[in-house]
């Protein structure tokens, strides 16, 4: 079992950059993928980003695409996002997950374990 703790959310104007960390329990981390979705208000819990549990494959929302980057850091069993030219749209709750696929999946069910979320507002 896996146990998920987000941090580094908070509040930024537009234009700026906020990093996320999702910190795992266990001794098992590098054979998950991982993934962060994000949630706002009266939407539905959306896909962000995913990575395989070496780092070495990165999947991206086409809405983040060049502007949010994914890394994980499996010795300190950890989990990046690292979100810029942040716009309001980006607004929302941020949640990191963990898959025990090999390829991190798009949608909700396809992870095992989530974290509680952490919130991310811009300011226009």
């Amino acid at each position: 079992q896996v146990q998920l703790v987000e941090s580094g959310g908070g509040l930024v104007q537009a234009g700026g950059s906020l990093g996320l960390s999702c910190a795992a329990s266990g001794r098992t981390f590098s054979s998950y993928a991982m993934g962060w979705f994000r949630q706002a208000p009266g939407k539905e819990r959306e896909f962000v980003a995913g990575v395989n549990w070496s780092g070495g494959r990165k999947y991206y929302a086409d809405s983040v695409k060049g502007r949010f980057t994914i890394s994980r850091d499996n010795a300190k069993n950890t989990v990046y996002l690292q979100m810029n030219s942040l716009k309001p749209e980006d607004a929302a709750v941020y949640y990191c997950a963990a898959s025990i696929a090999l390829v991190p999946g798009a949608t909700k069910a396809e992870y095992d374990y989530w974290g509680q979320g952490t919130q991310v507002t811009v300011s226009s």
